[in-house]
């Protein structure tokens, strides 16, 4: 059901960067796992690392992403959601929070 958190393993956030300008975390899910939910302050770009899907919960609806290794996409700060590990492996993107404006 689209809006429910259930409990589920977290994520694991390794911050790498963090700076006035931008914030770089690495994100490595185990099967299943989530960010749990949240609101993005900054505009962002995520890197997959490997292939594999992604299950987004916006609160209204639930979606799967496909992706592949180094085919970012960009989204808008202001964004709410739960993303999970919707793959049967370990599944890991780069994250690159952009604090200031372009």
């Amino acid at each position: 059901m689209a809006g429910q958190r259930s409990e589920r393993p977290a994520g694991v956030q390794t911050v790498q960067i963090d700076n006035d300008r931008v914030r770089v975390s690495e994100w490595r899910f185990a099967d299943g796992a989530a960010t749990g939910w949240h609101r993005h302050e900054f505009d962002y770009v995520i890197v997959p690392l490997l292939s594999g899907a992604l299950s987004v919960d916006d609160g209204e609806a639930v979606t799967t992403m496909e992706l592949e290794p180094g085919a970012s996409y960009f989204r808008p700060a202001g964004v709410e959601h739960d993303v999970a590990n919707a793959s049967s492996h370990d599944f890991a993107f780069v994250e690159i929070e952009l604090k200031t404006p372009a």
